[in-house]
């Protein structure tokens, strides 16, 4: 098993340590991800004995607006080049001025209205973005059916596929917003998915946001020049299990970075269609994420 089918894996056992899906289904996505009844069954079991149990000081998030920004632009359905001659496809924002681009990388579950949102909003702050479908080859994310098919399909997908279907993403960027820096944001299975770009250094990123994304096993950013925003929340451990990892590898690269863990805030706080949204917290995620990309984009 590779850390990526590993991560996939470990988030639906805690989705069910969590409460957020019944055991039945949990078993029913790994089993789409080739875990056996046995297999499946341990892993639950481990992730339930290392969830804490919340207390009465935890936040419970509420039913609210989006994180706050400024009006959203539609978003429009695209295709591109992709390497090897393949048709890549993504969601395309385009800001009236952009100050830059941003590639925008989708969490597990692929690319959702949510994630189109968040592309919408960036080019209605000023960057351009590209939302980037990384199921392009298997139909889209919507050819899947649901989250637990397009999860289990990203966790088929190699490395390789990946950092060479991003790069064709920031490719895309460039030929659309020509002379404008580059960056990329990315949540949860994204934000682990910034994290390998970084590993594999692209050099054409200039700033990079990945949120509570785990990084690759030894990570070495040391072929990137990007400005980094790591975004934590201090709920989640297992994620947070990585973050000492990326800091010391951001160090031992020379790169511009820092590190902001949110209180009181868990994994896919900032997804507003999740169980987990935090409202105070991603509000405050997103301003300093506008902030990170104005001094280091433009």
């Amino acid at each position: 098993m590779t850390p990526l089918q590993r991560y996939l894996a470990e988030e639906v056992a805690v989705d069910h340590a969590d409460g957020l899906i019944s055991r039945r289904e949990a078993l029913r996505r790994l089993a789409l991800m080739g875990f056996s009844v046995a297999a499946a069954s341990s892993l639950l079991a481990a992730c339930a004995a290392d969830t804490p149990v919340p207390t009465a000081t935890s936040p419970v998030p509420s039913p609210s607006p989006s994180p706050a920004g400024t009006t959203p632009v539609a978003t429009t359905a695209i295709t591109f080049a992709g390497p090897g001659g393949r048709t890549l496809m993504g969601a395309w924002a385009d800001a009236s001025d952009p100050r830059g681009g941003v590639l925008v990388v989708h969490e597990n579950r692929g690319l959702t209205d949510h994630i189109r949102s968040v592309a919408g909003r960036l080019a209605g702050s000023g960057y351009s973005a590209l939302a980037i479908d990384l199921l392009s080859d298997e139909g889209g994310t919507a050819a899947e059916g649901d989250s637990a098919n397009a999860t289990a399909a990203l966790g088929r997908v190699s490395d390789e596929r990946f950092i060479a279907d991003l790069k064709a993403g920031v490719s895309e960027i460039e030929r659309r917003v020509p002379g404008r820096k580059i960056g990329a944001m990315g949540f949860c299975f994204g934000g682990g998915m910034v994290w390998t770009l970084l590993d594999a250094g692209e050099p054409r990123l200039a700033a990079a946001a990945p949120f509570y994304g785990p990084t690759p096993d030894e990570p070495d950013f040391s072929g990137s020049t990007a400005a980094v925003l790591g975004v934590y929340a201090a709920l989640d451990d297992r994620v947070n299990a990585t973050r000492s990892a990326a800091e010391s590898a951001l160090k031992q690269a020379g790169l511009t970075h820092r590190i902001e863990t949110f209180p009181g805030a868990n994994h896919a706080f900032f997804n507003d269609t999740g169980e987990r949204y935090n409202a105070a917290a991603a509000a405050q995620a997103y301003q300093l994420v506008l902030q990170w990309f104005g001094e280091h984009l433009g």
